[in-house]
């Protein structure tokens, strides 16, 4: 669907937020030909942003389990620019195990997900031998991928520069202080515009070890969240991540021992792993808990990623330049206030 934009295709682009949707939405419109700025109140580690703690997976196939359809479609526009974008990106696919106890689960979760290869115990210690003898099959979804959130960010921050972008940290700016089109991607900080968001806090563990080495995200089925365990290189695996509805910040004791008793039922050697790192943050979520680009004049809003920040991204930002360039309109994502 096409409607008149009121923005001209060739305005400067001012958007307030560096994380993973404000830094594709930059790099998008900067290769475009916009002069855009990226304004950021962190500092240039971004260690303020959710993005920090995200865990990076690019996985839409596995996501289509508990998420609405409208979730894989877009995900899967994101592996492609993902891929053209940044072909360096690990797509060594992924992984999903269970434990005998949660086969009924894991039976489930076959069955309402696609693009996934059923691996026996054999083929499953072949491609992960670390977990030789661990499991008795597997789901193996070759096309999904993973990014380290720590590492991309500022790639994606220097890509933006080379095409021509300016990003200022330490900025806190807000729409009305900008002219020209602005695209707001603050996530929870953009209450005082959308008051419906809430933050769900999601929380993670960094551990490292010598003795497991894993080329891909496993996740293990779990009654409570899916649990995933990602490789980081140099022997660190990121453990995460629980989903919680409440906005305070660190990790419960709860969490941390479900979290690490879930990476010792992956592999026993984890018990022996040194804990590098935890941490939390609070994922931007509307009532629906799907994503939504809403457009005021000259004013655009990207926000609601949810827990699909690193997947949804790419995607979000492709559809706000069609709608800037060409009147480009989804309808399953986009509003007109």
């Amino acid at each position: 669907m096409y409607q008149k934009s009121d923005l001209r295709g060739d305005s400067p682009v001012s958007i307030i937020g560096a994380g993973i949707a404000g830094a594709w939405q930059a790099l998008l419109f900067a290769e475009a030909g916009h002069a855009v700025t990226l304004y950021e109140r962190s500092d240039a580690e971004m260690t303020l942003a959710t993005s920090h703690w995200a865990g990076g997976m690019l996985a839409p196939y596995c996501e289509a389990e508990t998420s609405e359809p409208v979730i894989g479609r877009l995900g899967l526009r994101s592996l492609d620019l993902w891929r053209k974008l940044f072909p360096d990106t690990p797509f060594n696919g992924s992984l999903v195990v269970a434990h005998a106890r949660d086969r009924a689960d894991f039976e489930r979760f076959a069955k309402l997900t696609t693009g996934h290869t059923r691996l026996d115990a054999k083929a499953l210690g072949d491609l992960e031998p670390s977990l030789e003898g661990r499991f008795r099959d597997g789901l193996f979804y070759a096309e999904e991928a993973h990014v380290e959130p720590r590492k991309v960010l500022p790639e994606l921050h220097a890509r933006i520069k080379a095409a021509g972008g300016t990003i200022k940290f330490d900025c806190d700016m807000r729409a009305e202080d900008l002219d020209g089109i602005v695209i707001d991607c603050r996530g929870l900080s953009a209450r005082d515009d959308q008051p419906e968001l809430r933050g769900v806090k999601g929380e993670m563990i960094i551990v490292e070890t010598s003795e497991v080495e894993l080329a891909r995200p496993v996740r293990l089925i779990h009654p409570r969240w899916p649990l995933y365990v990602i490789p980081r290189g140099d022997g660190r695996f990121m453990l995460g991540a629980t989903s919680i509805e409440a906005e305070d910040t660190g990790v419960s004791v709860r969490s941390a021992l479900e979290l690490l008793g879930a990476a010792y039922a992956v592999h026993p050697a984890f018990a022996e792993a040194r804990i590098v790192e935890f941490g939390s943050g609070l994922r931007p979520a509307f009532p629906d808990n799907l994503p939504r680009i809403t457009i005021q004049k000259d004013r655009i809003s990207v926000n609601g990623l949810y827990r699909h920040g690193f997947l949804l991204a790419p995607a979000l930002a492709e559809l706000t330049l069609a709608y800037v360039q060409r009147g480009a309109i989804d309808n399953e994502v986009m509003r007109c206030r």
